[in-house]
């Protein structure tokens, strides 16, 4: 197989490390430690058969992280970043398919106990 001007051979080997692009200047993004702790609460409640789809947008002023029952659905949570708000009620919310705040505050743990039920349960002795 010949490889026109410009063409690399993708067999060889180029010795780079592939890397994602970074997020334009323009977009609010999820950090790592956010997303982690996001995706976790999901994979718990994928796991207890409450959840089973979720969508992430990156948007100029926010970023939200929607979770669904049923893809054909509406989200069940939207749970949202904006800078924005940072220094009022804080940076994050938990917005319930209704459209209703269910809570908003500076510190993402807090906030995601509105909907980590699982987070909350005692254990008697």
């Amino acid at each position: 197989m010949t490889f026109g001007p410009g063409e690399i051979d993708p067999s060889e080997s180029q010795g780079a490390v592939a890397r994602s692009a970074p997020a334009p200047l323009n977009q609010v993004t999820f950090s790592r430690r956010e997303l982690n702790r996001i995706l976790d609460l999901y994979g718990r409640k994928v796991a207890a058969g409450e959840w089973r789809d979720y969508a992430i947008d990156f948007l100029k002023d926010r970023a939200v992280f929607s979770v669904f029952r049923r893809t054909s659905e509406v989200p069940l949570y939207r749970i949202e970043k904006n800078p924005k708000l940072a220094r009022r009620q804080g940076a994050y919310s938990v917005i319930s398919a209704t459209g209703h705040i269910v809570r908003r505050g500076h510190e993402l743990e807090r906030v995601l106990r509105a909907i980590d039920k699982s987070a909350l349960s005692l254990v008697a002795n």
